[in-house]
């Protein structure tokens, strides 16, 4: 358990792990006014319950933990440049995103 602060009552209360399957975890396919076409998803990585929280029509309160995953399928030629910082480690391959640590 761990304690954590209500949205609702502003109080710090308990708070449960539960476990939890995606059942899926779809792309969305977003094209942007300048050309470019991102991919985004959104991974649930955590998901807690608020003990004796309830939301408005008495639903049980959850705190859910996310990763958010973006790709750029497609970008226009004159957006495109040099990579900004650093090469790719030896033996790593592109990940198409900033590094999560």
């Amino acid at each position: 358990m761990a304690k954590v602060v209500s949205p609702i009552s502003h109080r710090e209360v308990e708070a449960v792990n539960i476990d939890f399957e995606a059942k899926a975890e779809p792309w969305i396919t977003v094209d942007l006014s300048d050309g470019t076409t991102l991919k985004i998803r959104t991974l649930v990585t955590g998901v807690m319950r608020l003990e004796g929280e309830h939301d408005p029509v008495g639903n049980p309160l959850y705190n859910v933990s996310t990763q958010i995953v973006i790709r750029v399928v497609n970008a226009p030629k004159d957006l495109r440049g040099a990579p900004t910082g650093a090469t790719t480690p030896p033996g790593r391959g592109y990940t198409g995103g900033p590094e999560v640590r």
